[in-house]
């Protein structure tokens, strides 16, 4: 492969393992909200519904249709509707209480803090994501992976989200660098592979359960390891 100068990643879902930590703040938080109680029948029914509503609401942001805002204020609204639970100011609450609880929480993906301290000696090492701003770097730090990147591009600080060049332009910017000079490594077709198309990147598709998405790709892997052998 040919040299780079900059590796681009992608946070959640690539190097901080928002499955894991989401699960463990929702279950903090049903407990400490006696949300049984209140006609959620399971915490299992309750994770469920919010992994359904949290994707759809994520893909309609990342298609540019509703704003973060939207995120913020109807997710759990319509998690407690599915449970004939009608509290605007419970679910204000919880929203407020899960992302200040959900990014302290310390998971990471498998092999990620050994793959960064591998790549961190070759490359400069650069965070993009349509995360919420305020939260980004606190994960970082509960993971233990803050002091590998020299910047944390968010889609708020950049003015653009992912899929659109201008954010990856900003990032390459940043790094003094050309796009045949970076990298991306990601796990959404759409906002990482796709943005990275957009800006003439190059990029990799971290994609651990093999799924199908038909897409064209630099190179794909299902392990953070194998970035070692490539890179």
């Amino acid at each position: 492969m040919k040299k780079y100068k900059c590796i681009f990643f992608d946070l959640d879902h690539t190097l901080w393992d928002y499955e894991t930590n989401s699960k463990e703040a929702l279950h903090d938080l049903y407990l400490l909200f006696n949300l049984r109680e209140k006609g959620v029948t399971s915490f299992e029914a309750f994770f469920a519904k919010f992994r359904e509503v949290n994707l759809a609401l994520w893909d309609l942001y990342d298609h540019g249709m509703i704003t973060s805002e939207i995120i913020r204020h109807e997710r759990f609204k319509r998690i407690f509707a599915a449970f004939q639970l009608i509290d605007n100011p419970l679910s204000e609450t919880i929203s407020s209480e899960y992302l200040a609880t959900c990014p302290l929480k310390c998971n990471v993906m498998p092999k990620a803090v050994e793959t960064l301290e591998y790549l961190s000696k070759e490359y400069k090492l650069t965070i993009i994501t349509n995360g919420f701003d305020e939260i980004q770097h606190t994960k970082l730090a509960s993971g233990k992976m803050d002091h590998f990147f020299n910047h944390i591009i968010t889609s708020q600080k950049a003015g653009h989200k992912k899929p659109a060049r201008e954010i990856f332009e900003y990032a390459m910017q940043l790094n003094g660098i050309k796009a045949s000079e970076a990298i991306m490594v990601g796990d959404n077709p759409v906002t990482d592979i796709g943005g990275a198309r957009n800006a003439y990147v190059d990029a990799i598709l971290f994609n651990p359960e093999q799924i199908d998405y038909q897409i064209e790709v630099k190179h794909q892997i299902k392990a953070l390891e194998e970035l070692q052998q490539l890179l």
